[in-house]
């Protein structure tokens, strides 16, 4: 009898589809959680209701002993990596980038939260079709390359495509919805005020209920103006660790953070390195390289500050912030605990 042929996987960082090997290999092994400390089950025990510290995917072999049990393969970690993740007693959420790349229907997001435990909370980017201007000129936009984007702020195909599959599928495990707009010339926005305008009638329009959420790239953005259509329309801004963005206390104050339904970061590059130099230098992201003690503090004091207005945080950290994502979340999380512990008195403001 013929090896059965396994299902084709979607990459997570573009969306494509991938096709898995076909060798007659059987795995024999399947993933589990890695072992956890005293002190560790302790850490998570501790750790403020509310909180929601993870990472922005769950599909590194090189956490091995960190999250999982053994080493293995991206691929059976997309599979099924994603239930011996929610075990770790810190890791409460985990962003999904494939959702940027290409809409997926309920039944992927309902296959995920069949996965996790109901405490848990999913991070979740929205279709970049809704927050382009105009595509990139980039092979993997095809024809489109360059062009003007129809679809950039429109609300009937967000509830369609993004929001729609996201409540039916997640359910009460749906966390921040995420309307990411990269880096882009302001004036294909129509300048910061007209942006302002489109985005207040975008979210009108859409469906009332979802964490609805928006991280934007260019600091010529965070205006007043931008600040007051988030306010009046239920949306948090996300508080963006990147090198070309104000620092984070900055943000928050810009963007009022703290009075949002949720506070949202996203940490994800040290101020020296880009993506692919981070990525070569922390790769397999088994072990801190560069400890961003000073990032980490505020972030710190950022989670209590919503702990104490009794707002929801969540925090989803990349590898290449400081090397490993899960122990990055680790440190987080101690520094959370001592703040709760010790009842720091300084402000975010004041802490930068």
């Amino acid at each position: 009898m013929s090896a059965t042929r396994r299902p084709a996987q979607f990459d997570l960082f573009t969306g494509a589809l991938v096709e898995p090997p076909t060798s007659s290999r059987r795995r024999t092994q399947p993933v589990g959680p890695a072992p956890v400390s005293d002190d560790l089950r302790s850490l998570g025990e501790q750790l403020p209701r509310g909180v929601y510290l993870g990472t922005s995917s769950w599909t590194f072999p090189g956490w091995n002993g960190l999250v999982y049990d053994h080493e293995t393969t991206t691929t059976q970690l997309a599979r099924e990596g994603l239930g011996a993740y929610a075990h770790h007693p810190v890791l409460r959420t985990v962003g999904i980038d494939r959702t940027f790349y290409a809409p997926v229907p309920a039944a992927a997001f309902a296959d995920y939260a069949q996965q996790v435990p109901d405490d848990f909370r999913f991070l979740v980017k929205a279709h970049e079709a809704c927050t382009l201007a105009r595509f990139p000129v980039h092979e993997r936009y095809g024809a489109h390359r360059g062009q003007v984007n129809d679809r950039f702020l429109q609300a009937a195909y967000a509830v369609d495509h993004v929001v729609a599959p996201f409540m039916e599928g997640l359910g009460d495990k749906a966390g921040p919805l995420v309307f990411q707009f990269p880096p882009q010339d302001p004036a294909m926005l129509g300048g910061p005020a007209r942006f302002v305008e489109r985005l207040h009638a975008f979210f009108s329009a859409l469906p009332r209920g979802p964490l609805y959420a928006v991280e934007v790239r260019n600091e010529e953005l965070l205006t007043e103006g931008f600040a007051q259509a988030l306010a009046d329309t239920g949306v948090s801004p996300v508080l963006a660790v990147w090198a070309h963005m104000p620092p984070v206390a900055r943000q928050a104050k810009l963007t009022r953070a703290f009075e949002a339904r949720a506070v949202v970061v996203r940490w994800m590059l040290p101020p020296n390195l880009g993506y692919e130099e981070a990525r070569a230098r922390y790769a397999p992201f088994n072990k801190l390289v560069d400890e961003d003690v000073g990032t980490r503090d505020v972030l710190a004091r950022a989670c209590m500050a919503a702990v104490r207005r009794e707002r929801p945080v969540f925090v989803t950290i990349n590898n290449k912030a400081e090397g490993s994502a899960p122990l990055s979340a680790v440190r987080l999380a101690e520094r959370v605990v001592w703040h709760k512990e010790e009842g720091g008195q300084r402000s975010v403001a004041h802490a930068t």
